[in-house]
């Protein structure tokens, strides 16, 4: 079966929406020249209002994760089923696994910088790592992609980083949707979901059920902000006075602009996770988006257990270093809005945990950041 690709010619209203906020492999980024049936458990907003006081915060750039998590609180009395980072359905000795999601504001910074050859790979980066978490080897990917005017070559780059992100997860672009709506959206300008689809063995299906306290939580390190955060991230871009093309400010000899720190594509963990998933020990897992730390790794546990963080157990990517420090951001603030390093946590028997850890290296290291504890949340030390 295949999905055919529609082009709809639709009138709007008179408006330029902000795409909604959300929260492969490390790629060199260069700017172009001058010219050129899903388990919902979090819902990103975006607005134009700006943060006061002392410190910025998520709520205060326009994102109020509070107000999402009613909406979701709501939405569980009419669909039950939802709360994990995907949906499944029975289909024979499998389970299909579901998920659907966008890449948020990050679309401005690429509009910004007119880089929009990645920002496929952060679409389906978001989907698949989010599916893989049950345990589910990514099948096929669908796409959709809104326009004011169609502008054929931007949509192809944009196509292209799509297809590349299907390749490092090992599933198939099946097909898509593509609209023009005039006067929808600003010129030049663009809106992203993204659909994928995978399958796991009813009797391999990773839920978290087994874990207990003790075990080993290993964290898997992103390549920087991913595709959460960017409400916050652009109000904190905007004060420091810097542009996407400046220098990052760190202490280290690495030269990065912000823009391509800011723009690194979202790992896609699809690959290492499913070989670590077949070695065995894997209880749970979570993919940190919107919410980081804090709220997402509750997701995977049983009532009456949290987590302790070892919060020295892994280098910091500078960029957040920089965020924290010109938003004045506190770390609470910082460890519910950005993923601070760690894209993917696995929940662990302690028994398997020094195994994972030495089999993953080099260019795909592993961390021990934490434990389970008994009580609800996540504890920092």
């Amino acid at each position: 079966m295949t999905t055919s690709r529609v082009l709809h010619f639709l009138r709007g209203p008179a408006t330029s929406p902000a795409p909604a906020d959300h929260q492969g492999p490390r790629q060199h980024l260069r700017f172009p020249p001058a010219g050129e049936g899903m388990r919902r458990v979090s819902v990103a907003c975006s607005s134009s209002t700006t943060g006061e006081g002392e410190g910025m915060t998520y709520k205060g750039a326009g994102v109020d994760i509070d107000a999402g998590t009613e909406l979701v609180r709501r939405i569980r009395k009419m669909a039950p089923g939802i709360g994990g980072f995907g949906g499944l359905y029975p289909f024979g000795d499998h389970f299909l696994v579901a998920g659907t999601d966008g890449v948020g504001t990050k679309l401005k910074l690429a509009f910004e910088t007119g880089i929009h050859d990645t920002i496929g790979i952060d679409l389906v980066a978001m989907s698949v790592n989010d599916i893989v978490t049950s345990g589910a080897e990514p099948m096929f990917f669908l796409d959709y992609y809104s326009t004011s005017k169609l502008d054929v070559d931007l949509a192809e780059k944009v196509i292209k980083g799509i297809v590349d992100g299907c390749k490092q997860s090992d599933c198939v672009l099946l097909g898509g949707e593509t609209a023009e709506m005039p006067d929808f959206y600003a010129e030049g300008e663009y809106d992203l979901s993204g659909f994928a689809v995978g399958k796991v063995k009813n009797d391999k299906v990773i839920d978290g059920k087994n874990i207990v306290k003790g075990d080993v939580l290993i964290g898997l390190p992103s390549s920087g902000v991913h595709s959460n955060g960017f409400s916050l991230a652009r109000r904190v871009l905007e004060k420091s006075g810097l542009s996407l093309s400046d220098q990052l400010p760190r202490n280290d000899d690495i030269t990065t602009t912000v823009g391509e720190a800011l723009m690194a594509p979202t790992v896609i963990y699809v690959k290492q996770v499913l070989e670590i998933i077949s070695k065995g020990g894997v209880k749970g897992l979570a993919h940190i988006t919107g919410g980081g730390f804090t709220d997402n790794i509750p997701r995977v546990f049983p009532s009456g257990l949290g987590a302790k963080i070892f919060t020295g157990s892994w280098e910091v990517p500078p960029v957040f270093k920089w965020l924290q420090q010109v938003g004045n951001i506190d770390d609470a603030e910082m460890r519910r809005t950005f993923n601070m390093g760690i894209g993917m946590v696995l929940v662990v028997s302690r028994e398997s945990a020094d195994r994972i850890i030495e089999d993953t290296h080099g260019s795909n290291p592993a961390y021990r950041i934490g434990e389970v504890i008994e009580g609800e949340g996540v504890h920092y030390v």
